[in-house]
């Protein structure tokens, strides 16, 4: 005999999406579309604004409103399962807290992210605290960067003035 259970409403399940099974075992209730926002910042490849969350999630439900949207990114910053990042433009943008110890390389031309790890330089801030007295217990590191054309195309030929006769 088979006995089936009725699962919790806020019990984590397979189909939970990252950011939703963290907002879960934070005790966060999970309300339609929290779980949809939760779904759009956890399947997100780039930092978000609000905007942006609030675009992709109205796609996929036309009933989600942008205040919902602030609320709840707001919320998930609150109880530290997104990190707000400011990489210029004067916008708020968002990486989920859980996808361990990265950098970024901002393009100031075109507004990418580039994400990074290196452990030399990981050395070298443990490095830099021990000398200054500290233990290190977390850093932030973002670049601002201009791509540097490795082949650049020769311009036209600067014009030479003639001689005039006189």
């Amino acid at each position: 005999m088979e006995t089936r259970t009725k699962p919790r409403p806020d019990a984590p399940d397979q189909g939970a999406s990252r950011i939703e099974r963290l907002c879960i075992e934070q005790g966060l209730k999970m309300t339609g579309q929290r779980r949809l926002i939760a779904r759009v910042l956890s399947e997100a490849e780039d930092h978000p604004d609000v905007e942006d969350v609030y675009r992709r999630a109205l796609a996929l439900d036309n009933k989600v409103s942008i205040a919902t949207v602030y609320r709840t990114v707001r919320l998930l910053e609150e109880k530290g399962i997104l990190e707000r990042r400011d990489f210029g433009g004067g916008r708020a943008r968002y990486d989920p807290a859980d996808r361990g110890q990265h950098h970024h390389l901002i393009d100031v031309d075109t507004g990418k992210v580039i994400e990074f790890a290196d452990e030399e330089f990981e050395a070298l801030a443990r490095a830099m605290a021990r000398r200054l007295g500290f233990s290190l217990v977390g850093q932030r590191l973002e670049l601002f960067g201009r791509k540097i054309d490795p082949d650049p195309a020769p311009g036209p030929a600067p014009r030479r003035r003639e001689a005039r006769d006189a």
